[in-house]
């Protein structure tokens, strides 16, 4: 069931019509894995449309691949754990990205190595230094089982500052800060994707 205020799911999150629910768990790493242990990396361009639940995505296969553009909305589950919500996609034509890109948003960059099981985002200036890791899941019991690999420093599936949302918003000094909670210092400088 949703709520009319905020269209925030109330009770248990479950499929609709266009919309599926996300499982997924996210970890901290202390370093960006080689990238020749991915066996794929995409630049991703985030653009969080101001005043909406509306993220406007471009995904590059590097190096000079393909170019994926869609528009993604995420209601937020209320209570904490691997069910993050509901996601609805919709895929874009580079005219139709090109028209949204022209609303206001908040941007948020980074490069995604595929490293199975895990999607490790490695964010630019100005989060550099951060380094997130997803696995995604397509049952509950799924993501209940999941051991992370040990390269996983902490998980922060239930920290909130960790979300893409939130992460748009924040500047440097705070990732820095949030890291330190979890006993990670980056080196300084800009992070290398070897």
């Amino acid at each position: 069931m949703m709520t009319r205020k905020d269209s925030t799911p109330d009770g248990p999150v479950r499929e609709q019509k266009y919309a599926r629910v996300e499982r997924e768990r996210r970890f901290l790493l202390a370093r960006s894995p080689l990238a020749s242990t991915a066996v794929a990396r995409r630049r991703i361009t985030d653009r969080y449309l101001a005043g909406t639940r509306l993220r406007l995505r471009r995904v590059e296969s590097l190096p000079g691949g393909a170019c994926e553009l869609k528009l993604t909305q995420k209601v937020p589950a209320r209570r904490p754990g691997h069910v993050q919500g509901l996601i609805t996609n919709v895929y874009l034509s580079r005219a139709e990205y090109e028209l949204l890109a022209h609303l206001p948003a908040a941007t948020l960059s980074k490069t995604r190595l595929s490293v199975p099981p895990l999607g490790i985002d490695v964010f630019d200036p100005p989060l550099h230094g951060l380094i997130l890791a997803e696995a995604e899941f397509t049952t509950d019991e799924a993501a209940r089982s999941f051991l992370p690999p040990p390269q996983v420093v902490a998980e922060v599936t239930d920290d909130t500052r960790f979300t893409g949302g939130s992460l748009v918003h924040a500047h440097r000094d705070d990732v820095l800060t949030w890291l330190a909670e979890y006993g990670i210092t980056p080196a300084p400088g800009m992070p290398q994707i070897p």
